[in-house]
């Protein structure tokens, strides 16, 4: 008779630990059993070979602290006499994801325990690793499978398995994508950007069903698809539309919120082709399969998919990542990508901060479970043990509520949904972004498909921490774009969330549009008009939406940085951001994508309001400075003029004096004439020496000018100076193929990463979350507000 999984209210029953023992069924309790039920029902193995929580230190100090999920030693008797285990197993929460220091972490375990095998499961993922004898592992050796208990003594058979080394499985899922890519290709002759928007329609239509269908595990196959179909033939007959496009109506509707798909978007290839495609992807339940896997695999798919007409919207991952590393965001800031193409930059800074909670949290579990179990845990009676362990596990539950997406009152939540923000101006770049976050683990929800340059949603001036992106290079904004009513948003309910959310500051950011229809959209921004190239636009626009302090890495065409042309550009960001670092990279890193310009890296961080203040006591002191120093010169170059002037002056006054002498009926009219015809011979020859006066002063004034100005610019950065890392990498991690090679921007991002600790580059106030047991509760702590955590 099968194992099957036991529970009486929120326990579950842990038969390892006797006939009628009872935990606290947490997620990671939950785990265990059910893995202990596979270990059973699948594997073979007896419960009297297994142990939970077995003891894996002989430490004096610390004792029970380091402890394995479940072992497994060849029979009984082994276990019994304290031999060597066979397979070691650790277990996480499913919605924690297994991070590579767990696999170390395990295998030390393993190693300690003498076991031949090691097992990681999350319930979604499950990954088999041979240990290597006496050696402390610097390298994991995944393999496919663990031996059932009828090969436990067959040493051929467990030599097999252990040579069987494992292909990452989202390799698998992404050669399935493209055999499904090949399907509608072969089959109904679409673009590859027209298969890729139906592949996505049927993996959502999957995960949709495999999400409501979880309970029992039904994975949304051909087999299922076909009953579904003729359960739904017996309620509407043979109506209009075909089942197969209902059923996507249906999953339009389930994920309208998220606006992935159009109202009008239907299903345009041919049922055998679906069916087909559903075939192909039914080995995978997407519901519990990894994000990494999910992710990754969609990603790659995607980046080789779009070589042509959207290969501009993608950012290799080496540099995403480096770039993602070197900006360090933190759990509690916002980030943004105004121009996020398919959501690279969007999806490192989801999963940098996500990997950093998840350790966070899984660190002070450890503590927590360290300072319960004490340093004698395993000389306490059993009794006690029990009772200690009961209390670990009712805490634990508590905390995990923290990585629940599904938990609005989550860290994971806040990330997802408040924190991640982007736009793109092109309808499908934009609906892949989305769905691409999906397949990641989340975070869409703040992604719009709409003008970067233009306020939407949360997404205004001076709102964020990091700003990550890639522009699109070289191309210009037409002085004759207009902002139209089109521009708007005019989603009432969102603009109600909004306004509640932001208050006048998103009041003020709508007016960026509704005060400036009809205008040009260059003239909104300060360099429109030196320049209307979308890059330097967009790096204003990086600039505005920056918090005063934040941070912002972009992807430039190196004649930016180097242009005499773009001096006016360089010299306007230099008096509102300091430099943080450049890193010049291959050209050819950006080849497969199209571009065809040397690319450089270029991170930069906005004054805050005392650095802008310094700088202009510094511009201030330095122009009034020089303005001294060429005063003389000025004043003489001057003076040629001023005497002309003198003349011109004396002249006027001599005619003058002479016109009234001339009234006098005793007067030598005569002679007079003749004096006022020779003053107005030399006031002509004055004036016109003055003219040319006026532009030799003119072009000796422009002069000096230049050299003060120089002598400003040389002076303000002489005492507004801080020092500027660069770095020019010859390999990037990838060629102008796509294929992988050396990665020299992880050398860099070490020395930055040293440079960063000895200098403070920028400044975050980093409010770290806590978690206290008080009076048997468990309190969160999060940027100053306590609140109780519930199971």
């Amino acid at each position: 008779m099968a194992l099957q999984i036991e529970m009486k209210g929120n326990k579950i029953k842990a038969p390892l630990l006797g006939e009628d023992r009872w935990l606290v069924a947490t997620p990671e309790e939950r785990v265990r059993q059910n893995f202990i039920n596979h270990l059973v029902n699948h594997y073979g193995y007896s419960l009297d070979q297994m142990e939970q929580e077995l003891k894996v230190s002989n430490s004096k100090r610390g004792q029970g602290k380091a402890r394995a999920d479940i072992v497994i030693w060849r029979n009984a008797q082994d276990k019994k006499d304290k031999k060597g285990a066979f397979i070691v197993i650790e277990c996480k929460a499913e919605n924690v994801k297994i991070q590579k220091v767990d696999y170390f972490q395990g295998l030390n375990y393993a190693t300690w325990a003498k076991a031949r095998f090691f097992v990681t499961t999350n319930d979604k993922e499950t990954k088999f690793f041979k240990v290597l004898d006496d050696v402390i592992p610097d390298e994991i050796d995944e393999i496919v499978d663990i031996p059932k208990a009828k090969d436990i003594f067959n040493e051929k058979e467990i030599n097999r398995i252990l040579q069987q080394t494992k292909a990452f499985t989202r390799d698998e899922f992404q050669n399935l994508l493209f055999a499904c890519h090949n399907v509608i290709r072969n089959n109904d002759k679409l673009s590859p950007e027209m298969a890729f928007d139906e592949i996505s329609k049927i993996l959502f239509m999957k995960i949709r069903y495999e999400r409501m269908s979880a309970k029992d595990a039904t994975i949304f196959s051909k087999e299922e698809f076909l009953k579904l179909k003729e359960n739904d033939k017996k309620v509407r007959g043979d109506e209009n539309p075909p089942f197969y496009q209902y059923f996507f109506e249906q999953t339009k509707r389930h994920f309208e919120k998220d606006e992935i798909f159009e109202k009008a978007d239907n299903i345009r290839i041919r049922e055998s082709s679906f069916l087909e495609i559903v075939k192909l992807l039914e080995k995978y339940n997407l519901s519990d399969t990894s994000d990494d896997i999910k992710g990754i695999a969609f990603e790659e798919f995607l980046g080789k998919t779009f070589r042509g007409d959207l290969g501009q919207f993608f950012t290799p991952r080496t540099i995403v990542n480096f770039m993602t590393n070197v900006l360090d965001p933190k759990e509690h800031e916002t980030v943004c990508d105004p121009c996020c193409g398919t959501g690279g930059f969007l999806i490192s800074s989801f999963e940098y901060v996500r990997n950093k909670i998840e350790t966070d949290i899984q660190e002070q579990k450890e503590i927590i479970k360290a300072e319960l179990m004490g340093n004698f845990f395993d000389e306490l009676p059993e009794e006690k043990q029990n009772e200690i362990l009961e209390k670990i596990n009712w805490a634990f539950a508590r905390i995990n509520k923290d990585i629940e997406i599904g938990n609005d009152k989550s860290r994971l939540y806040d990330l997802s949904f408040r924190r991640i923000f982007g736009t793109d101006a092109e309808p499908r770049s934009a609906r892949t972004a989305k769905m691409n976050m999906i397949m990641h683990g989340d975070g869409h929800g703040g992604v719009h498909h709409h003008d970067g340059l233009l306020n939407i949603n949360g997404i205004f001036e001076n709102r964020f921490d990091v700003i990550l992106t890639n522009p699109p290079f070289g191309a210009r904004v037409s002085r004759d774009y207009t902002i139209t009513e089109a521009d708007k948003f005019k989603d009432e309910k969102k603009i109600k969330y909004y306004t509640e959310r932001f208050g006048d500051e998103y009041t003020k950011a709508t007016k960026q549009i509704s005060d400036n229809i009809g205008k040009n959209l260059i003239g909104i921004y300060d360099l429109g008009e030196q320049s209307n190239l979308t890059e330097v636009l967009f790096m204003e626009r990086c600039l505005r939406l920056l918090k005063p302090g934040g941070r912002m890495g972009v992807v430039l065409p190196e004649g930016v940085l180097n242009n005499s042309q773009l001096q006016g550009v360089r010299e306007y960001f230099e008096a509102r951001a300091k430099i943080i670092l450049i890193v010049s990279i291959p050209q050819d890193v950006f080849n497969k994508a199209g571009a065809t310009v040397k690319p450089s890296l270029l991170f930069l961080k906005k004054f805050t309001f005392e650095e802008k203040q310094e700088y202009q006591r510094v511009v201030h002191l330095v122009t009034n400075r020089v303005n001294d120093k060429y005063q003389p010169e000025e004043d003489e170059a001057k003076k040629p003029l001023k005497d002309l002037d003198s003349l011109l002056k004396k002249n006027e006054t001599d005619t003058a004096t002479l016109k009234r002498k001339s009234n006098n009926k005793k007067a030598d009219k005569k002679a007079i004439d003749k004096e006022l015809q020779e003053l107005a011979d030399a006031t002509n020859k004055l004036k016109s020496n003055i003219s040319v006066a006026r532009k030799v002063l003119k072009t000796k004034l422009d002069a000096i000018k230049v050299k003060k100005d120089i002598e400003i610019k040389q002076g303000v950065k002489e005492e507004f100076k801080y020092f500027i890392p660069v770095a020019q990498v010859e390999k990037a991690g990838i060629t102008s193929t796509g294929a992988k090679t050396d990665n020299e921007l992880d050398a860099v991002l070490a020395e930055f990463k040293k440079y960063r600790g000895k200098t403070p580059v920028w400044q975050v106030n980093e409010t770290p979350v806590v978690y206290n047991l008080e009076d048997d509760k468990v309190f969160r702590i999060m940027v100053g507000e306590k609140e109780e955590m519930y199971g």
